[in-house]
């Protein structure tokens, strides 16, 4: 089966089902659409940007050629004896498009000033005659551009106002108008978001129910993601937040398909494909897992700090920052290739040995003894380990912590942090947000799928169970 989208293909052993060249690309132009739209409700930061041609190739080679043809072709035109203003009065019918295009339904007397003054069959008289004034109509374009354009483009204004000769300044002026249409589509995305959250999820979920019909085994991952995780729940073998309760798993539908999110946090992206229906989010489970690994290292190593140095530094002011903007510095390259565990965890010993030492001596306690210093140190390398109990320790709560965030997301009131978590408790609130956001979106597409899929697991599980008690009554 082919997954086409954004940068994806997916194959898998499924039955292939022919298609035509045709079916094919509309169904790619479907999926890319949705990925489109669901990048721009998702990303808060998603912005229009000008389409940047690769340097030195063909296209762009291309382009500059027939640009520099119009520019010169335009200049030939402005300084011939007598001038002829062909090029330049359609430059100034597209120019005065765009700025009617930036007007809003209340810009009555804008919009009835650039039609008097960027009158065409005016403009196009008054060249016949040989009394057109290009110049004044360029300052004019400027003052409107400067009227309308966003503060960010003061300065480009303010540049264009000092380009005195005419091809050189309505070359500009085209490039700030491109500018303020960028500007002006990304205001409007900005405005109309947070009413694009439903529609969106209607649009993605229509789009994605058009391919599944084209290309029917399209869940299949997504699939035995969910299997996997009602099997892993029978097993105890992923985090609940009820791990110290002795009562079995639930398996309720909710249940399982939050445990199925938060394994995304734990994926092996390089080894198991993603499930289709959060694809178009893998990238961003993928830093989010990564910045889990991060918060839990790092709250480790603090938590080892605290425990083995004693009361002695439990109230200094400032001492814990101190500590936490080390071991910030020293793992912010943690998942990097060439990065290495060891080498950080035994520089970031050395670097709280010296720390600690300066502490105690300024506060009046006992030296931090060699013993002591040896002992940190063996305790911090330790958990370059993932099996390290106070690393695994770690890595339980803050998976419970996103966890009960996760099944807490309606609620105002966020699920109490923790212990040992407090130091990190800002980027681990932060992490736990996004990844809610995240969750809550996709499940907001994609209900109707998932419960299908969970009401034919669990009931084949129950059917299966069901079996085998009458299976073994019958053998007893």
């Amino acid at each position: 089966m082919i997954f086409v989208g954004m940068d994806f293909l997916y194959l898998t052993a499924s039955p292939p089902r022919f298609v035509s060249v045709e079916e094919l690309m509309e169904t790619a132009k479907g999926v890319t659409n949705m990925a489109l739209a669901h990048e721009i409700v998702v990303n808060q930061e998603f912005q229009v940007k000008p389409a940047e041609l690769p340097e030195g190739s063909l296209e762009r080679r291309v382009k500059e050629i027939m640009h520099k043809a119009f520019w010169d072709c335009l200049e030939a035109q402005l300084t011939g004896d007598p001038p002829s203003y062909n090029h330049a009065i359609k430059l100034l019918a597209e120019i005065k498009e765009v700025l009617l295009s930036f007007l809003l339904p209340g810009h009555g007397r804008l919009r009835t000033h650039i039609e008097e003054v960027l009158d065409l069959p005016l403009i196009q008289q008054q060249a016949e005659n040989g009394s057109l004034d290009i110049s004044r109509l360029a300052q004019f374009i400027v003052g409107m551009m400067g009227s309308l354009c966003a503060p960010c483009r003061d300065e480009d204004i303010s540049k264009l106002r000092e380009i005195t000769e005419m091809v050189p300044l309505l070359k500009a002026i085209f490039s700030v108008l491109d500018l303020m249409k960028m500007d002006m589509a990304n205001f409007a995305l900005s405005s109309i978001r947070p009413h694009l959250l439903q529609q969106s999820a209607e649009y993605e979920r229509n789009k994605f129910q058009e391919f599944l019909e084209k290309q029917p085994n399209a869940l299949d991952y997504t699939e035995k993601w969910l299997e996997d995780t009602v099997r892993c729940l029978r097993e105890g073998g992923v985090e609940s937040s009820r791990a110290a309760s002795s009562d079995p798993p639930s398996l309720l539908p909710l249940n399982v398909h939050n445990q199925a999110y938060l394994r995304l946090l734990r994926w092996d992206h390089a080894a198991d494909p993603f499930p289709e229906t959060v694809l178009m989010d893998q990238v961003r489970y993928q830093e989010m897992q990564q910045e889990a690994e991060r918060l839990v290292l790092l709250s480790s190593l603090l938590l080892i700090v605290y425990t083995t140095t004693g009361e002695a530094i439990s109230g200094l002011t400032g001492l814990m920052d101190t500590l936490k903007n080390t071991v910030s510095a020293m793992l912010a390259d943690m998942h990097t290739p060439s990065f290495s565990t060891e080498e950080a965890l035994a520089t970031i010993g050395e670097r709280f040995c010296i720390e600690l030492s300066q502490c105690l001596s300024q506060h009046g306690y006992s030296p931090f003894s060699a013993d002591r210093q040896s002992t940190l140190k063996g305790q911090i390398s330790a958990t370059a380990q993932p099996d390290n109990t106070v690393r695994k320790l770690m890595d339980s709560r803050v998976q419970s912590y996103l966890l009960a965030s996760l099944e807490s997301s309606y609620q105002r009131t966020p699920p109490p942090l923790p212990g040992g978590l407090a130091p990190v408790s800002k980027e681990l609130k932060e992490l736990a947000v996004r990844f809610c956001r995240l969750v809550n979106f996709n499940k907001l597409v994609f209900s109707p799928f998932y419960q299908k899929i969970l009401q034919d697991v669990l009931t084949a599980e129950e059917s299966s169970k069901a079996f085998c008690c009458r299976y073994i009554r019958k053998t007893v």
